[in-house]
Formats: C-alpha cells, structure tokens, sequence
C-alpha cells in the first residue's frame, strides 16, 4: 500500500472516531470502539464471498446433532476462522430499530469461532456495546465501515473484469495503520504511549537485513522457527516471515516457517492475533501468546533460529516481582537471568526500572546450539544498554557473558528520532552464536546516526525514515566487516570492551607517617579508592598501579582478588569527531573587525550627540 493510500485510511478511520464517538466517548476512550471494530469488520470482510456457502454447511451439521463445528465452517470459509451467524455486517446496516439491532450484532458477535471470540474477549469490547446502543452509535460506525470506498480486507477489490480496485491492506501495514490511529488519538490527550509496542516499518525492514542476507546462502529446505517476545501487532514476525521465504524461493529452497511471539498489553495482542488468523494461519494464531515474557515466558525451554525484538526499556518491571510471587530482586531464581557460569552464581538482572537487558537475556538462553546456522537475534536497545550498572551487577555481567561467550557480531547505532513516541538514540543488536570465521572474537560497531531520509511531516517524535538506499549503506557496512570505511564502521577484539574495577587502598598516616591507630590499637580502615584498568593495560592490574597510582600515591596497594570484572562499550569514544579549531588568524580577524564594527558605532553615537 503506497502512502497516498495509507494516508486516505488513517483519516478515514480517525473521521469515523470524530464522526460517531465525539461527545460521546473521551478522545482516550476512542481505541476501545474503533480498533475492535476495525478488527471485527476486517475479518468480516474475508468472510463475506464464502457467507452462503457456510449457512448452508451449518444447516447439514445442525440436522446431524452435530455442535462443535468451528473447524468444518471455517475449512468452507477457506479461512482459519468462521462466523456462523446469519449475518454480515452489512446486513445490518438497515437495521432501524436500536434494541433489534443490539440483539442481531450480539448475535453476529457470538457467531464467530472460538479462535476470535478469544480476540473480541481481550479488546473488552461486549462491554461497549450497551454505550453504542444506547447512543445509537453503533448502526453509524457499521455504515461507514462498510463503505465500499474503504477496504479492511487483506485482499484486493476487484471489479468485473479483475482489474483492481481497491489495495489489500496487509498485515503489516495494518498494525502501522492501528499505531498511527492510536497516536493521533493520543495526541490529543497528551497521552505519550503510541508506538510503545510497534516499530516502524523502516526499521523493521533493516532488523531484517541485519537478520537474515548475511545468513542468505546457508538458508536450506527446512523448517525455521521465529520469536519476538515484545510482539505486539505482529509486524515484526510478518515481515520476517516473508523475507525469509523470499530468500528461500530465490535458491528454490523449500522452508516451512512457524511464529511465536509474547505481548502483554491485551489490545495489541488481539491485534496479532487476529492478523495471523487472516493470513489463514490458525494454528499459529495460537503461538501467540499473551502475558509478560519476563514472568510468564510462554515458550519455557524453546529454542528459535531467528529471534526479532524491539523490547521495552526505561519502563518499571516490579509487577513481574509481584507475578513471581512478591519477592524482591535478589529472589529471582529463573535460569534465564540468573546462569550458572563458570560454575559461579551469575546473575544478570539489571535495575528495576529498566527491563531491556532482561529480553536480551530471554532471547540469548532460547538459541540453539545444535543447527548449521545456530541463532540469530536482532534486538533494539536504548544507549544505557551499552554502559549500565557497575562490575559485578547485572547489566555489565551480561555483557560479559555475552562477549566472553563470543556471541556479538556487530552494533549498529541508529539516527536520534527514529521511532515514534520517542526522540532518543536507539542501537540495533546483532548477536549469533555461529559466527562465520572472520568475525570469531570480534564485535563490530557501525555509526550509522547519519544514515536517514526526512520526512515531510513528523510522525510524532519520528521525523526520519531509513530509506532503501540508507538500508543498504548499512548493510554493505556490515558485511564488508573490517575493509568497511574506518569513518563509519570499526572493528575490535571483544576483549577490547573488558576492564577491571580495583579497588586502591590507603593507609591513614599521621604526621610523622606512621599508621593512625583507634582506641584499641588497630589501624583506622584505610582509604578507599577506585581504579578502572581496561583489559588492554599492558602488564594488567599490578602494572597500572606501579605507573599509573604509585608515583602520585607512594602508600597506596591493593589487594590481590578483590578486582571485579566489568564491559561496556562506548560509541561516543570510538566515533567523536572533536570540532575542528579556529586557526589563531581567523580568530584575530574577527576580533579585529569586532573593533572596527564597534568603533564605528562609538563615532556614530558622539555624532548624534
């Protein structure tokens, strides 16, 4: 669908809220009626061709006593969903009378199969319907939505002689459309969620990238299993979904791909949900999971070839707490964030109000070990990710276990403004535990905040896109790895991001240099200091205190052991570019012509005087 096209959709469903709901519903309020319904009436729509074809099955069945019959209908409908009322919506847009029409709705509600009651269940939609009623909003909003100038269905309206009409609306275009419904809403309000559980399809497209061409030529005639556990709308699993059958059809492999993907808001989950029910794939529809990854990780124990995340972070995690049990940090025992390394008790859970590292840890203990191509994961971060927590806490100890583990492939930092409710710089992870040779103990970091195409209208905070020729520029960066431009791409050992944290100690001396004893005789606990000494000191920690402290500190030691081991990665280090001075003539011609400009005005004031 071109933009032109989404454009005229996103106004023609925010018209319809200010049309029907205005005065009636609070802007906040609007999701609850508009999304349900746009779901309800893109479902409908795919069943409409089929409609006389299942009445007539549903007849056959119910003279055979024949009750569960959800599977049969939905086979006749060649969808993997049915709706086994007498209606269509449009059936009921000549509906007068409010009460006859609130009974004949309820009635195509309930005849949908279980698989979507389950959907309708999670919007909390029944519980509109009296409000709709009552106002008689309901027969408007089902008027306009089956305009036959607007087209919900995925597929394409065709005229007489096949020509079209109207552009299917795909899955993922879709979700894009119900994120920028609810930030229009939201801006309204001032309400600063939209775009918390999407990722705009530009970036989508680039996690793909990243995800699958460098993998392309080991792609075989398998069976691949794709995850996200911040899934949302769906969108990200739809788009891997087709890249990788794309590539596949390329090398005429034959790939049987299956989705799974975890979200915790209700809403975006009936979203997904009903969008993989229309792209027929109803068993799948039930990989689909709702619940929090981090406390209710629905697929315990599964590995996943492709894993695609756009977590969230800087958002409170201490409900998980609550849904363990009520405990406190330190309690959490759950083998994904607290390993069992080098046979020490390792844990890498970070501060609790920051929950990213926690899906990349999710992410990492699902990869397998055991195929050709291993894991792959693709994750967004925010840029504390990259520096967080201390040595020894979690968010450094997981860094450490992924870079000792040698599972980094590369960072690639995203332009400021890229996603929508958000301004901040954003970086893209890319992990593998199957690392082709030339990358084995190397991470490669990408500066790629340049990289953008403006768009004429800001999406909220997103005023950028990344283009197809920017995806590329990042692409070609990535795998030409160590010959990439120096400007943009640099490459280092993992043990490069390595230091220790030392604690320096001081002895307290008196005047005449002595130890300062307490009352009972012992020496006063010495002074406290903190060094960082990165991995690559030569001589390591003994060397740096013998240069780096002792000519400044001739008392100071250190007590071998008690060093802590940290990593964190800084781009700011690696990229500055540090502004280029003034020359010291440029500088003395400016101030020079400074002089002669307030001169003139001095002569010029004495004048009028």
């Amino acid at each position: 669908m071109d933009n032109q096209n989404f454009n005229q959709l996103v106004s023609f469903i925010f018209g319809i809220a200010n049309d029907c709901l205005v005065d009636k519903y609070d802007v906040g309020d609007y999701r609850k009626v508009i999304l349900p319904m746009i779901v309800i009436r893109r479902l409908d729509a795919v069943l409409e061709p089929t409609k006389e074809e299942v009445l007539n099955t549903k007849k056959v069945l119910e003279s055979q006593g024949i009750l569960d019959m959800d599977d049969v209908l939905a086979g006749v409908a060649k969808q993997s969903f049915s709706n086994s009322s007498p209606y269509i919506l449009k059936d009921l847009k000549s509906r007068t009378n409010k009460q006859q029409l609130k009974r004949d709705f309820t009635l195509y509600l309930n005849g949908f199969s279980k698989n979507v009651q389950d959907i309708i269940d999670k919007f909390g939609f029944r519980a509109q319907i009296d409000t709709l009623c009552d106002y008689d909003i309901l027969g408007m909003l089902i008027n306009k939505l089956t305009d036959s100038s607007i087209n919900l269905s995925n597929r394409p309206v065709l005229d007489s002689n096949g020509k079209e009409i109207l552009p299917a609306l795909d899955n993922h275009t879709m979700g894009t459309v119900f994120e920028e419904v609810i930030r229009k809403f939201n801006e309204e309000t001032n309400v600063t969620d939209a775009g918390r559980h999407f990722t705009p399809r530009d970036i989508v497209e680039l996690i793909a990238d990243l995800a699958f061409i460098p993998v392309e030529e080991k792609v075989q005639s398998t069976t691949y299993r794709i995850y996200d556990g911040a899934c949302g709308t769906g969108g990200m699993l739809t788009v891997a979904e087709e890249r990788i059958k794309r590539m596949a059809d390329k090398t005429d492999k034959k790939v049987s791909i299956h989705l799974f993907g975890q979200e915790l808001a209700k809403e975006t989950y009936a979203i997904a949900k009903s969008d993989m029910l229309l792209k027929g794939e109803g068993i799948q529809s039930e990989n689909i999971k709702l619940g929090s990854t981090i406390s209710q990780d629905a697929f315990r124990r599964q590995t996943f070839d492709f894993m695609l995340s756009n977590p969230p972070f800087g958002t409170p995690w201490k409900s998980d707490l609550k849904i363990w049990g009520d405990i406190k940090k330190e309690d959490i025992d759950d083998p994904r964030f607290r390993l069992d390394y080098d046979g020490r008790d390792f844990s890498v859970i970070p501060d609790i109000g920051d929950p990213q590292m926690l899906f990349l840890a999710n992410n990492i203990s699902k990869m397998k070990k055991d195929t050709v191509l291993g894991s792959r994961i693709v994750e967004v971060h925010n840029g504390s990710a990259l520096f967080t927590g201390k040595a020894g806490q979690g968010p450094s100890n997981l860094r450490q276990y992924i870079l000792e583990n040698d599972l980094l492939e590369a960072i690639v930092a995203l332009p400021e403004k890229m996603f929508y409710n958000t301004g901040i710089g954003t970086y893209l992870w890319v992990l593998a535990n199957k690392k082709e040779e030339r990358r084995k103990g190397k991470v490669q970091l990408i500066d790629a905040t340049s990289f953008k195409t403006a768009l004429r209208k800001n999406l909220g905070e997103k005023n950028a896109t990344i283009s197809s020729e920017d995806r590329h520029r990042i692409l070609d960066l990535y795998m030409q790895f160590d010959k990439a431009d120096p400007e943009y791409s640099k490459v280092f050992d993992n043990s490069g991001f390595g230091y220790w944290e030392v604690p320096v100690l001081t002895p307290r001396l008196d005047e005449d240099g002595k130890p300062i004893l307490d009352k009972k005789g012992k020496p006063i606990k010495p002074d406290k200091d903190t060094e960082i000494v990165p991995f690559s000191y030569e001589g390591g920690v003994g060397a740096f205190i013998k240069n780096e402290v002792l000519p400044y500190n001739p008392n100071a030691y250190y007590m071998a052991g008690t060093e802590k081991i940290g990593y964190e990665i800084s781009f700011t280090k690696y990229f500055y570019k540090p502004v280029k001075l003034r020359s010291l003539g440029e500088i003395l011609a400016d101030v020079k012509a400074r002089e002669k400009e307030m001169s003139t005005l001095v002569h010029a004031l004495m004048e009028d005087n």
